[in-house]
């Protein structure tokens, strides 16, 4: 008895000391926890500087400035947090929208500020959300391949919780332990849960939708320190099966055999070593957010992932990238499924630039681009930025003209982009560009001074308008917009390339022949395409030349067709203005005729036709009060189309915009030969046309076989040029001959621009 009375004491004492011991352990556990934020897209450091040198840079101080006053006026209207019924544009979908982004910011402002009024109004409405989200049901609309529950896609559910992840973070410590267990266990694991394990078919792929998801899985593990989280991020929901030959609701496969899933296989499969995302700028610009947001959060928190290096730092490229796919005032090219007037003032760029500054070497080049958007993120990224314009470091970012390979590798083909003075032109022979991909290889667009001259039509879909189709994607995005005959490339047979069939199409991609920039008055562009059309090929050379005769630098366009059988070829020129003159006869119908049943075809009236004899035509045409001349060289009963879009649109989704069209009937092998040249202006002031017609006499092709295609172009001043290009042989090194008229030509390299004064 003695004995166990004594023992008491020691007990109570090795309780007393494993007690503390235990407590000790969770205190530090704890502490080292809270410790670490916030650590996604702020650092304590980050924080301490911001904080340090407010009032001094002007950039920061008035995005800070703004986001205060919004965030302030909104935390006096307070907050819904509405069950979600509508599709994009609707009530349910922009307040859900608007919460993520509110919270996000008032995170920011809380830790930059350090007023808890920001901290309240980003816990409150977590907590509405946390008490809400286990009651609500996968979301009522039924369009996607994958449902969400706040939104009507799990798409739109990752835009929520990559933002979110950010404001946890920034209100981490301003919670209590019990709180923080309240908002993991209710709302953001169930969150992750649903959007990965519950949606495979949406997470395991290598598309835009599933680096949102990949990110906000991403994200939100980093913030409640979950590695399991982490990991199933970075390498995908593993041991699941799929269907493969299931697709999404763009008819893109979700995922091929033996493809790897998660982000690293996001970042690897689609950006080629150049950078380029094979979607296309449009849908770069926005997946950039998720890539790069993603990343600079695993860079402060992991950097042993050391995720900017992977793939050679190809995320910091793809920034250099996707500047470059604008035209001068910033606005992205529309390359595949992409709506006009996106630009690089688009928030989502905002951080993209500021991250590539911050994280790539502080290139200067960016803090231009930095100050034209006229604001910077409210982190450590931005505050770099911010310092570096404030000591004045900042360089132009000069476009060049520049070619981006496309595929994993680099060898799916590319986009062609000659930048001449104010000209450029962008051409397009690339890898289909996954479910976002249209069918028009070999296609170009022509921008002069930011102007779209020669249009590429886009995307059939009125984002977030919610009266057009909920704001997602017409029909008319597949029977138009990504059909062959909406773009300026060859239709053959009244039919798509590839049969219009994904299938087809992501099989195959063009491929690069030519591209030479180095002579700033001449630069080529070449590519080929053998499989859009079985047992036909393709060739095409676009050319800018550059001379003192002309005002401003023009287009030589050549297009080689040879095939194993006749065809009807058409070639429609996608020209914006007002018609001011053709030079043949055509003879307007009475009432448009639909051109065609199937393939695009249906959507374009034929407004106006005309047969031509074998002479070159011209057509001229206003726009932006700049003159402008399309030449073609057209050989015996070669028809012209002037069409229109249109037809068979009875909700008018479709712009109605013109097209002039070159058709030739019954032809085996054809070649197209034009120019398109920018000169002149009016001014309505004091109503003068200047230099309103076209500097070209004449268009001639002098020579053309498998081996060599030669074009004269007679000026009216009297002298002219000879252009030569090598069909078959693209060696720099090469040494070539040709006798033409009895005279002969001698040369090295693929092509030669001779002038005859």
């Amino acid at each position: 008895m003695k004995n166990i009375i004594k023992l008491i004491p020691l007990l109570v004492l090795v309780s007393f000391i494993s007690c503390k011991q235990t407590d000790s352990k969770t205190a530090e556990n704890l502490y080292s926890k809270e410790s670490s934020h916030p650590s996604l897209i702020l650092t304590k450091q980050g924080v301490k500087d911001i904080r340090a040198n407010l009032g001094s840079i002007p950039i920061f101080d008035k995005t800070l400035a703004i986001a205060q006053a919004e965030i302030d006026a909104e935390i006096v209207k307070g907050f819904d947090v509405p069950v979600p019924k509508d599709y994009s544009g609707g009530y349910t979908h922009e307040t859900h929208k608007k919460n993520y982004i509110l919270m996000q910011k008032a995170g920011v402002l809380y830790q930059i500020l350090n007023d808890e009024k920001y901290a309240k109004y980003v816990k409150d409405m977590l907590f509405e959300y946390a008490k809400q989200y286990p009651t609500w049901p996968v979301h009522p609309k039924p369009r996607s391949y994958a449902r969400g529950k706040l939104f009507w896609q799990c798409l739109n559910d990752s835009n929520w919780l990559v933002y979110t992840s950010q404001a946890y973070d920034c209100i981490y410590n301003y919670l209590t332990e019990e709180e923080r267990n309240v908002l993991e266990t209710d709302l953001f694991r169930p969150f992750a849960d649903f959007i990965s394990k519950e949606n495979p078919q949406f997470f395991n792929r290598v598309h835009n939708h599933a680096t949102w998801g990949n990110a906000a899985v991403g994200m939100i593990a980093l913030a409640m320190d979950d590695d399991e989280l982490l990991d199933r991020a970075l390498n995908g929901v593993k041991d699941v099966d799929f269907n493969p030959n299931e697709k999404d609701n763009d008819g893109g496969y979700i995922r091929k055999d033996g493809q790897k899933i998660g982000f690293f296989a996001n970042i690897n499969e689609p950006f080629s070593p150049d950078g380029y995302f094979t979607e296309g700028p449009y849908y770069q610009r926005y997946a950039s957010y998720p890539f790069l947001i993603f990343a600079q959060a695993l860079q402060n928190k992991k950097p042993a992932e050391k995720v900017f290096e992977y793939k050679d730092g190809v995320l910091l490229k793809s920034v250099m990238a996707l500047l470059n796919l604008s035209d001068v005032d910033g606005e992205f090219f529309l390359l595949n499924d992409a709506q006009k007037g996106m630009s690089y003032f688009n928030a989502s760029l905002i951080s993209t630039v500021d991250i590539g500054y911050h994280f790539g070497g502080n290139n200067p080049e960016l803090l231009s681009i930095a100050k034209m958007q006229g604001e910077v993120t409210l982190d450590d990224a931005g505050l770099a930025v911010a310092l570096g314009i404030k000591e004045g470091k900042e360089k132009p970012f000069v476009k060049k003209s520049i070619q981006l390979s496309d595929g994993p590798d680099g060898d799916q083909g590319a986009v062609g982009i000659l930048r001449s003075d104010d000209l450029e032109v962008v051409f397009k022979y690339t890898a289909h560009g996954l479910s976002h991909g249209h069918y028009d290889k070999l296609s170009f667009a022509l921008f002069e001074d930011g102007v779209e001259v020669v249009q590429d039509y886009g995307m059939s879909r009125f984002v977030n308008i919610e009266q057009k189709g909920g704001g997602n994607y017409l029909k008319e995005n597949t029977t138009w917009a990504k059909q062959t005959i909406a773009h300026n490339t060859i239709t053959q047979n009244e039919k798509s390339q590839f049969k219009g069939n994904y299938d087809i199409g992501s099989k195959y991609h063009s491929n690069k022949y030519i591209f030479s920039v180095e002579d700033k008055n001449i630069q080529v562009a070449s590519a080929k395409e053998e499989n859009a059309y079985p047992g036909t090929k393709l060739h095409r050379t676009m050319v800018t030349i550059k001379d003192e005769v002309y005002e401003n630098p023009y287009v030589l366009d050549i297009l080689r067709v040879t095939s194993e059988n006749n065809n009807q070829y058409d070639l429609p020129f996608y020209f914006l203005g007002q018609i001011m003159q053709a030079d043949f006869e055509y003879s307007k119908l009475p009432t448009p005729e639909v051109l065609g049943n199937s393939d695009g075809y249906q959507h374009l009236y034929k407004e106006a036709e005309a047969n031509v004899m074998g002479e070159n035509i011209k057509l001229n045409w206003l726009l932006n009060n700049k003159f402008y001349t399309y030449s073609a060289v057209t050989t015996n009963n070669d028809e012209v189309i002037f069409g229109r879009i249109g037809a068979n649109d009875p909700e008018y989704n479709l712009r109605n915009e013109q097209t002039l069209i070159l058709r030739k009937k019954k032809a085996k092998n054809a070649l197209y030969v034009s120019t398109i040249e920018s000169h002149g202006t009016y001014d309505p002031v004091s109503e003068l046309a200047i230099n309103a017609y076209s500097n070209i006499e004449q268009l001639t092709v002098v020579h053309n076989s498998k081996e060599y295609t030669a074009v004269l172009i007679e000026e009216k001043n009297g002298t002219s040029k000879l252009f030569i290009i090598s069909n078959e042989n693209n060696d720099n090194e090469a040494t070539h001959k040709l006798t033409i008229n009895n005279k002969d030509y001698t040369w090295k390299g693929s092509y030669i621009l001779i002038e005859n004064k």
